[in-house]
């Protein structure tokens, strides 16, 4: 008798959790069968976030096996890695660029892009950015004969392009002896301009040993213009941007502001045909053009920069893995930290004299900004501070209004100085 009730309980038991189980399916098959009565469909996402995804999912099409094994930052064992520094004018990225420069495992090129702006300014700005790109694509593969198509009559040689005169590949051996390329220092210009012209050619041969081809840029205005070369496999594109608090790359601009306009005007044509930069493109005042276009361009300057950061938020984790941005402040308050997690995301590895190096050219004595586009050692502090002593209020002000929510993302604080 006790045996029986032991087996009706067992059977109960076992058809309770049969039914729990099935209870689930059940439902959850009413629910499609009811969408697809009803012609129900799943709500789209955010329309924002759409949109941004697109333009992940265009041009190039990683096949299954590409997806699964992308693994971003690991292409040494694939092959050669390709660094883009994303920057704008007065952020230092001259500095940055050095940092790479003096590797001797870098082969470095120094704005290559502005052989298409001195060639088509002031063209259309969606071509010249089309052009760089191209550009950029080809230097990666090193290939420099693109850079014929920007010289007119002028014979390409090392003598002309890529920085030549700080160039450490350009001024090492086996193209020159005036450097020894493991040998850390600034490059000697005097030295370097009498080094003997060499066809690109030999450049190309020369491009083709080093493990890492890194590009310093400033004329790519959109992040979204790279987008075609992170994707490309054989390009694999990583990409350090560099940003710098607007306050203080406002006042570098100002200082330089004869150098920078047909820079300036050239970013706000960019958006010339939306009503907000028709304003920028006409200065108030007629009398000092330079530095109103100068002013204006760093609103533009400040919205591209938060499309960026908004781009790289709503992208695929393999485009954040191959993209990091870096603060200007942050480089040269703490070299050391700062230096070994660029070269660990570049696959570079460092040693003693480069750290000596990047300590002496941020702990120099004092700091001018009389000769602004100079590599040199300087007090590192007063440089990235310099802008409360040279800025007004109101022009603090300004900056601070129209590239709030950029200060914001980036953890800048906005002076403390009393705004009446």
């Amino acid at each position: 008798m006790k045996r029986r009730l032991q087996k009706k309980y067992l059977i109960l038991i076992l058809a309770y959790s049969v039914l729990l189980l099935l209870i689930p399916y059940v439902l959850d098959y009413r629910s499609k069968s009811a969408q697809v009565k009803h012609g129900l469909q799943q709500q789209p996402r955010c329309p924002d976030l759409d949109n941004t995804m697109a333009l992940w999912d265009t041009g190039y099409k990683f096949n299954t096996s590409d997806t699964a094994d992308y693994t971003g930052n690991n292409n040494r064992s694939q092959g050669r890695t390709h660094i883009y520094l994303h920057a704008t004018w007065r952020t230092g990225s001259s500095f940055l660029g050095e940092l790479f420069n003096q590797h001797p495992d870098v082969f470095y090129l120094y704005e290559p892009m502005w052989h298409i702006w001195q060639a088509l300014y002031p063209g259309d700005a969606g071509s010249l950015q089309g052009a760089v790109r191209d550009m950029m694509n080809a230097l990666y593969r090193c290939d420099f004969s693109v850079l014929k198509l920007y010289a007119g009559s002028q014979n390409i040689s090392t003598s002309f392009i890529f920085g030549w005169k700080m160039n450490k590949v350009i001024c090492s051996e086996p193209l020159c002896d005036a450097h020894k390329r493991h040998e850390i220092g600034l490059v000697k210009e005097d030295m370097c301009g009498k080094c003997p012209k060499r066809d690109i050619r030999e450049l190309e041969r020369e491009c083709k040993k080093y493990p890492v081809v890194v590009i310093k840029g400033v004329r790519v205005l959109d992040l979204s213009t790279l987008v075609p070369l992170m994707k490309d496999p054989a390009i694999n594109l990583q990409i350090i941007q560099l940003f710098r608090d607007p306050r203080a790359v406002h006042n570098s601009r100002l200082k330089s502001k004869q150098a920078l306009v047909k820079e300036s005007i050239q970013v706000l044509r960019s958006k010339k045909q939306t009503d907000k930069y028709k304003r920028l493109l006409v200065p108030n005042n007629r009398v000092n053009r330079a530095e109103s276009y100068v002013s204006s361009a760093m609103e533009l300057i400040c919205d591209n920069w938060l499309s960026d950061m908004m781009l790289v938020m709503n992208a695929p984790p393999w485009v954040r893995r191959n993209y990091i941005r870096i603060r200007y402040e942050d480089l040269v308050l703490h070299p050391m930290e700062e230096l070994q997690r660029l070269y660990h995301f570049s696959n570079l590895s460092t040693f003693p004299a480069l750290e000596k190096f990047v300590l002496n050219m941020t702990h120099g004595q004092g700091y001018s900004s009389d000769k602004p586009f100079l590599i040199s050692s300087r007090d590192a502090k007063e440089a990235i501070f310099a802008w409360r002593e040279r800025l007004n209020v109101e022009q603090i002000n300004q900056v601070e209004a129209y590239c709030s929510e950029v200060m914001r993302q980036l953890g800048y604080q906005k002076n403390s100085v009393d705004k009446t």
